[in-house]
């Protein structure tokens, strides 16, 4: 077993180490400089430390002796401690200093690794509990192919995060609240006045049932008039529809478990109903800090930057999506204690995380400087595209389900193995 000491840690962060105090040395006088190490190219090495730019825009005019960014670069090589990580070092255009990791160190951390376990090439991160918020579909609703790159990208991050010591909740964030459960309880009650008669078997397929529900709600005022007094029951707490809620979820539940032991992923649920009993609280809270105003009838946050405010409370008094997330976070940072969130979903919610991350901010529940914890970080991913360059859709303009996709995948790789002659039959 590896000691603390004998763990080499993040490449980047022992590179870090060694670039701070040669920085030091060469600008004595400028506090707060943080070393700004990345990869770069295999052309010029293995990493870079890219800070003579900065550095000089602050120092030039002050009477120093450098002449420009490059030679800025060439004192912060020159001024590099001993380190038997750095085979070499070159300084290329305005200042980048060029860093070859020494062979002979990779080496001996390798055989390190292979002699005393995989563990001792794991990073150590400053952060002991995460939470990675993935995959996250809506009940009644089939996953489709979006949700796999949500799924994939989350399991890989708390895979890594796993890898390095920290403990991670793995959050499926299914959106099993909101106005359209009024209309799915209350198709559900027609269609099986027998409560007992409304099975996953009776249902049936539970994205065809959402269809048929919708096709009512959109086409029958009176429908629409019962669905939305069925809203009013369910948040209100009447069993009959808290029982129907929950047989929905059920329900999906179980298809999307299905899914989820295909890909080999480990998810806990903590849907948006969840959260549901801390908004008010929060909302308060956030009052109280000064941060809500009213705005058209509905309550807001203003954000610096921004020209639409992050809705909190809508005019009618409902609550929405960022009340949800809002009241999620809080609960991640104060009962969960979780020092990093990480969300995984499409970049289309890029604004819209933000504006969250924003308000937390202003209310002191992260860290204005994203470099230290408590943070929160939006991972976005772009949309699967089709080989036409557009959305991946079917012929009939439905985006692909996640099942097909899997059936497909399964499919075309096993007859390529079979085509080989190396496919066995398990």
């Amino acid at each position: 077993m590896a000691t603390e000491e004998e763990n080499t840690g993040n490449v980047k962060r022992e590179l870090e180490k060694v670039f701070d105090l040669a920085l030091k040395a060469t600008v004595p006088n400028e506090t707060d400089v943080r070393p700004l190490i990345a990869a770069c190219t295999a052309k010029f090495g293995d990493y870079q430390c890219n800070n003579a730019m900065g550095l000089w825009s602050k120092i030039k005019g002050k009477g120093t002796e450098f002449k420009g960014p490059q030679p800025v670069g060439q004192a912060i090589m020159k001024n590099l401690p001993p380190s038997e990580m750095i085979e070499s070092c070159s300084v290329a255009g305005p200042g980048f200093v060029n860093v070859v990791l020494s062979k002979n160190w990779m080496a001996k951390n390798i055989q390190k690794m292979l002699v005393d376990g995989i563990e001792t090439w794991a990073p150590k991160l400053r952060v002991k509990k995460a939470v990675v918020d993935f995959s996250s579909p809506n009940i009644a609703k089939e996953m489709h192919v979006g949700h796999l790159r949500s799924t994939i990208i989350g399991d890989s991050l708390a895979r890594m995060l796993e890898f390095s010591n920290v403990e991670v909740l793995r959050r499926n964030h299914v959106g099993d609240w909101g106005t359209q459960f009024g209309m799915l309880i209350e198709y559900l009650f027609e269609k099986f006045p027998n409560s007992e008669d409304a099975n996953e078997t009776a249902i049936g397929e539970l994205q065809e049932f959402y269809r048929r529900s919708k096709n009512r709600f959109d086409s029958d005022p009176a429908f629409k008039e019962r669905a939305q007094q069925a809203v009013v029951r369910l948040q209100s707490g009447e069993p009959k529809y808290h029982e129907a809620w929950a047989q929905i979820c059920e329900i999906s539940r179980k298809e999307f478990d299905k899914v989820y032991k295909r890909l080999r992923v480990d998810l806990e649920e903590k849907g948006e109903s969840f959260y549901n009993p801390y908004i008010p609280g929060v909302i308060d809270e956030l009052s109280k800090q000064g941060l809500v105003e009213e705005s058209q009838g509905a309550r807001v946050i203003f954000i610096e930057g921004v020209n639409i405010p992050l809705i909190i409370v809508k005019s009618d008094g409902g609550f929405n999506y960022a009340s949800t997330d809002l009241a999620a976070l809080w609960y991640r940072l104060n009962e969960e204690k979780a020092e990093w969130i990480i969300y995984v979903t499409d970049v289309g919610q890029q604004l819209h995380f933000d504006m969250v991350f924003s308000a937390a901010k202003r209310a002191g529940w992260l860290s204005a400087d994203d470099s230290t914890y408590p943070k929160a970080s939006h991972v976005g991913f772009g949309l699967v595209l089709g080989e036409d360059g557009k959305r991946l859709r079917t012929r009939f303009s439905e985006v692909v389900r996640l099942v097909d996709l899997l059936d497909e995948a399964k499919n075309r790789s096993k007859a390529v193995l079979i085509e080989r002659g190396i496919y066995i039959w398990i």
